[in-house]
């Protein structure tokens, strides 16, 4: 077991320098998931994002590739598994595609609302926080669940207890992202670092070129259930995140049918066995679902 640990330690390191890594295959291992049964037929009419989706046979879904537990790909199969891929695969299922129907594409922070806008992706799930100043670019279903900002340091590390903390640190976090600019705004003196990926700011972590990793806690607590002998999150947190998922902003019609599929399986139970199954993993037991914003 030393030797297994010390081998994926090593090629931690190696994804280091800033480089887009892969967190090394330790932690708790994904249990079995639920299914989704498929609707024979979508009654949803309307939505120019759907009708593109059905003459190209599939969904283009948004999500992220680099946060165990939440939205993670898999290097040697290219398959994309969490918490936020199951929310995907569960409202597809009710708008009447199956996951061998579902297109994953990987989008980084920055560029969701382009993305959306562009028509890149049919519907975007990753971390993706409801707030006032996106709603003007792209529209939102959700909330599916409510996060909040938190602080990853390294698991010898007793100065940093909270964003109180941060002064004159270097602090990494994703570029465009919310807690990269609330540490911007609310925490000036800290030396902010962006990359596209959080999996770059861990491993910088982790070989001392920053101080901290700053995300919303779910990201980060399975970060640190991958190699708990290294990471820690550390202090409350101290924002609210709401997920939600992200549609082009004027295809109402897509945005009431993926509220309406998220009622529908969170009340029939697929919503908290998918957490069981993915988040769960980091030791956090289920939270009720927020209720949803149909505005």
């Amino acid at each position: 077991m030393k030797k297994i640990l010390t081998l994926a330690a090593a090629a931690l390191l190696l994804a280091g320098c800033g480089k887009p890594g892969t967190p090394p295959p330790k932690g708790p291992q994904p249990s079995a998931l639920p299914t989704y049964a498929v609707a024979a037929g979508s009654a949803v009419s309307g939505s120019p994002t759907l009708d593109a989706a059905r003459g190209r046979g599939h969904l283009v879904v948004g999500a992220k590739e680099d946060q165990p537990y939440l939205g993670q790909k898999n290097p040697a199969t290219g398959e994309y598994s969490g918490f936020d891929i199951e929310i995907a695969k569960m409202v597809a299922a009710d708008l009447g595609f199956g996951p061998d129907r579902i297109e994953f594409k990987t989008i980084a922070s920055a560029n969701r609302e382009t993305a959306l806008q562009s028509g890149q992706v049919d519907y975007y799930v990753g971390t993706y926080t409801i707030n006032d100043n996106r709603k003007k670019l792209v529209g939102f279903a959700g909330p599916y669940f409510i996060a909040g900002q938190s602080l990853l340091v390294r698991r010898n590390d007793k100065e940093i207890t909270g964003p109180q903390d941060l002064d004159g640190r270097k602090v990494c976090s994703a570029s465009g992202s919310t807690p990269y600019q609330r540490i911007q705004k609310q925490y000036p003196k800290a030396h902010l670092i962006g990359y596209d990926t959080y999996s770059a700011c861990v491993d910088n972590l982790i070989t001392s070129q920053v101080d901290a990793v700053t995300t919303d806690n779910t990201i980060l607590m399975g970060y640190a259930a991958k190699v708990p002998d290294e990471l820690k999150v550390v202090g409350e947190p101290f924002s609210q995140e709401p997920y939600g998922i992200g549609t082009p902003r004027n295809d109402t019609v897509l945005r009431g049918a993926l509220n309406d599929a998220l009622a529908h399986h969170e009340e029939n139970g697929d919503w908290k066995k998918a957490y069981d199954a993915t988040l769960g993993l980091s030791g956090v037991p289920a939270p009720a679902p927020p209720p949803i914003d149909r505005y």
